[in-house]
């Protein structure tokens, strides 16, 4: 391609040097699992994003069912307890609400925002409803106040997956992840706005307690060595990609800037019939641009876009072409415990939506030429 939706070797050049030094140190330091680089990145990050604790995990799955577990293990959620969540997310989302013995009930999406509907909740709650799973999609915070609002009416919990949306503020607090929900995931994947170079991941919370739980759960379910509290996993965030975040923290703020430049670009300059384009919110720091995501009035016009864009250079990705109701993971039905329901669900804005989406590059590396190329190639585009 020669505008490659994602560049990873040219993302992480501008850090060669800081990410070569990181590297260095932790292999001199002979500490290589939860030491010091693992401990400041946890403060630095949670300082960062406005919360009183980060513990560190393996990666974004991991940090969402261990923040979900923790819940369990404290007697806030009962094993079995349905947890609201988007239905139109990666499976990860709800991989995690099954993972920690929970049942997932899927909400369809507000579709100009791609996140879950607030409006939706209230008819998928049931006796059995305990918590909501949020997700930011795509970089923009889900309506965090209309969420937190509903789920006081019904003493819910509120969880948030943050995966996409490193570095989005939401209010005059200007708190990262939307808001002080009862835990956020993150995932630090190669390839998120705030990427490692492997896997990683981390929680955040304001509780305590709850951070304890979680880094137990993720060492064995030890605190105390040989000392075995709960039946945990090994999921630890290691010292070399704690050591490359860190070195790429302080330029977070910068990227997303860009990222917004482009998106804006995008919004004003994109003039074609057959291309929805997304909305920029009202408050710019909501939204962290992790992909540009168009939509067209039907799949044929989509994979034509698609065919058309690649034919000239560029790259382009879909999230997410099958929903998590008809990934094949799921096909049993809630005949079982921790399936989706209701029975044989149906979703058709979600599906919807994975019909018609299609996400161009928004890479803080692309050029105002490449931008430019970018626009005019969707411009150019005719059925």
């Amino acid at each position: 391609m020669k505008i490659p939706f994602l560049d990873l070797k040219q993302v992480n050049a501008p850090y060669m040097d800081a990410l070569k030094d990181a590297a260095s140190a932790v292999v001199e330091s002979g500490w290589y699992i939860r030491g010091s680089y693992c401990d400041r990145f946890e403060k630095e990050f949670a300082a960062y994003s406005g919360f009183a604790h980060g513990v560190g995990v393996g990666n974004g799955l991991d940090a969402l069912t261990l923040m979900l577990r923790a819940s369990v293990e404290l007697g806030r959620l009962a094993p079995g307890s349905e947890i609201l969540v988007p239905a139109d997310t990666y499976i990860a989302t709800v991989l995690a609400v099954n993972a920690a013995g929970l049942v997932p009930v899927l909400v369809e999406p507000d579709e100009n925002t791609f996140n879950i509907d607030p409006q939706r909740l209230a008819d998928a709650c049931t006796e059995k409803t305990r918590g909501i799973l949020a997700v930011h999609l795509y970089g923009r915070l889900a309506d965090m106040k209309a969420i937190s609002e509903f789920a006081k009416t019904r003493n819910l919990l509120v969880f948030e997956d943050a995966a996409q949306s490193h570095g989005a503020r939401l209010g005059s607090d200007a708190t990262s992840a939307g808001s002080k929900s009862a835990a956020v995931a993150y995932s630090f994947y190669p390839t998120k706005n705030l990427g490692a170079l492997g896997d990683a991941g981390l929680v955040l919370t304001d509780d305590a307690e709850l951070a304890r739980v979680v880094r137990m759960l993720g060492n064995y379910g030890s605190e105390q060595k040989y000392v075995n509290e709960y039946r945990g996993v090994n999921s630890r965030l290691d010292e070399i990609q704690a050591a490359f975040l860190l070195a790429k923290l302080p330029h977070l703020d910068a990227l997303n800037a860009r990222r917004r430049e482009i998106a804006a670009r995008y919004v004003r300059e994109i003039r074609n019939p057959l291309v929805r384009l997304p909305e920029i919110p009202a408050d710019p720091r909501e939204h962290v641009w992790h992909v540009f995501t168009v939509r067209t009035p039907d799949r044929a016009t989509r994979d034509a876009l698609q065919g058309h864009l690649e034919a000239r250079g560029i790259g382009t990705l879909i999230f997410y072409p099958i929903p998590p109701h008809l990934q094949q993971a799921y096909a049993a039905g809630p005949e079982g415990e921790n399936f989706l329901l209701p029975a044989n669900p149906k979703f058709p804005i979600a599906e919807k939506i994975a019909e018609t989406v299609l996400s161009i590059p928004v890479s803080q590396v692309l050029t105002d030429g490449e931008v430019s190329e970018i626009i005019g190639a969707m411009n150019e585009f005719v059925r």
